[in-house]
């Protein structure tokens, strides 16, 4: 019934709770390298993955084309898995992806650092010192990425159904939270309302990357809502030949929509490739 999305800090048990949840729900646990793997399916280079897969991009790279190549199909991987329905997706900041979905689910896990470094220290036997380094660098990259592509801080915990401090809690008290949480909260017509969303956002993503890759349309920060049978596009750029260029593809990709542009035009924008 629900898309549950699991955001986590490092040695929070995430993937954990979602294999048990998975259990107890009879859901499909998508894993990191599933979406990983999808992504380069969809044709973005293996090797450039590190620069982008859940960490915040150095200055050159934010402002790179791959980053929005990295990006659209990174979303069209969540938004896949979604579409699937009764699905646990983890990390990269796919609760932010889903956010306005009826039947989604968003929890965040957390623990304290003492017990963070524990768990690392036994299961790589770290010193505290590079239990400590790994917590630094998880915690700044995951922070950085959500904060990158979604402009969102990832400790606002208003962002999610709930928090969890697996620090206090077992796995399998965890996991059995939230799946009551899920059998109460999510009705037939939030499911029905949620596929129907999702549907919308697959053809938004996949007008975005039809006009990305296969038009080579330059704009900048693309992406496209729909809104009745209006898609709405939104970017920046420093042609307005190109926006209504970008206007009229949409319109031969999506017959029966309109179309309409909330592209800012910036003359002096130019991106770093």
């Amino acid at each position: 019934m629900a898309v549950i999305t699991i955001s986590r800090q490092v040695a929070a048990w995430g993937d954990e709770v979602a294999e048990e949840l998975a259990r107890k729900l009879n859901y499909r646990f998508i894993t990191r390298k599933d979406i990983e793997k999808r992504i380069v399916e969809f044709g973005f280079p293996e090797n450039k993955m590190p620069k982008y897969d859940e960490r915040k991009p150095g200055f050159f790279a934010s402002l790179a084309k791959d980053r929005d190549e990295y990006l659209n199909y990174a979303q069209m991987a969540i938004l896949e898995a979604a579409e699937k329905k009764n699905v646990i997706i983890i990390g990269r900041s796919a609760f932010a992806v889903l956010q306005n979905v009826p039947n989604h689910i968003s929890i965040r896990l957390v623990a304290d650092e003492k017990t963070r470094i524990t768990r690392l220290k036994k299961e790589f036997n770290w010193n505290e010192k590079q239990a400590l380094q790994r917590i630094s660098e998880s915690d700044t990259n995951r922070a950085g990425f959500c904060s990158s592509f979604y402009n969102l801080d990832i400790n606002d915990v208003g962002l999610f159904h709930a928090v969890f401090n697996t620090g206090l809690m077992t796995v399998s008290e965890t996991a059995s939270i939230i799946a009551e949480m899920v059998e109460r909260k999510i009705t037939v017509q939030q499911e029905e309302d949620g596929n129907k969303i999702i549907e919308q956002l697959m053809q938004a993503q996949r007008v975005v990357n039809k006009l990305s890759m296969e038009h080579k349309i330059n704009i900048e920060f693309m992406h496209a809502t729909i809104e009745g049978n209006t898609v709405i596009l939104h970017g920046v750029s420093d042609s307005p030949v190109v926006v209504e260029q970008a206007l009229q593809l949409i319109k031969l990709e999506m017959p029966g929509y309109e179309a309409k542009s909330a592209v800012s035009i910036i003359h002096d924008f130019k991106a770093f490739q």
